[in-house]
């Protein structure tokens, strides 16, 4: 990586972290209309609960970050677009690979929430949901990026990651 390139590979860190504090909002609201909806009695009522239907989309764009890649997610396109004109230019960049993975974390977690609550088991879309509104908001508020974390851990672990050419 080339400090004196104008276009440095990377991301700019602070989109995934624009797209986390949208996240992290929608994540909450999740959690509190779970809280106050009773379960339905069938699937198909269940997934047409508010929570449920807040919570696929969720899931589509946690799917669209993880299958497309974090830089061609909407809340980057949004962060690029709205945001990042009317900031300095980053400070560094980062490589994709963690926040994309991210993705991919937050997609089991509120899939399995999501499928869960679908099969009837009561408070699963809002333990989901809660567990990844947390991780939202460490990297919203904090840049701490508990997937990121994850994927660090695994690379060193040798269990994922690049391979020597």
């Amino acid at each position: 990586m080339s400090a004196a390139s104008p276009a440095a590979p990377g991301i700019d860190p602070r989109g995934p972290r624009f797209g986390a504090a949208i996240t992290s909002v929608l994540l909450l609201v999740t959690v509190g209309l779970a809280l106050v909806t009773p379960i339905s009695a069938t699937a198909v009522d269940r997934l047409l609960e508010p929570a449920a239907l807040l919570l696929v989309v969720l899931v589509a764009l946690f799917a669209w970050g993880a299958f497309a890649g974090i830089q061609r997610h909407p809340y980057g396109a949004v962060f690029r677009a709205l945001v990042a004109p009317r900031l300095g230019p980053p400070s560094e960049r980062e490589d994709p690979a963690a926040p994309t993975f991210a993705q991919g974390v937050g997609l089991l977690v509120t899939g399995t929430g999501l499928v869960l609550h679908l099969l009837g088991v009561p408070g699963a879309l809002a333990v989901a949901a809660a567990a990844a509104f947390v991780a939202a908001f460490l990297n919203a508020a904090f840049a701490y990026c508990l997937g990121c974390q994850m994927y660090v851990l695994l690379v060193r672990a040798g269990l994922i990651g690049r391979r020597a050419a």
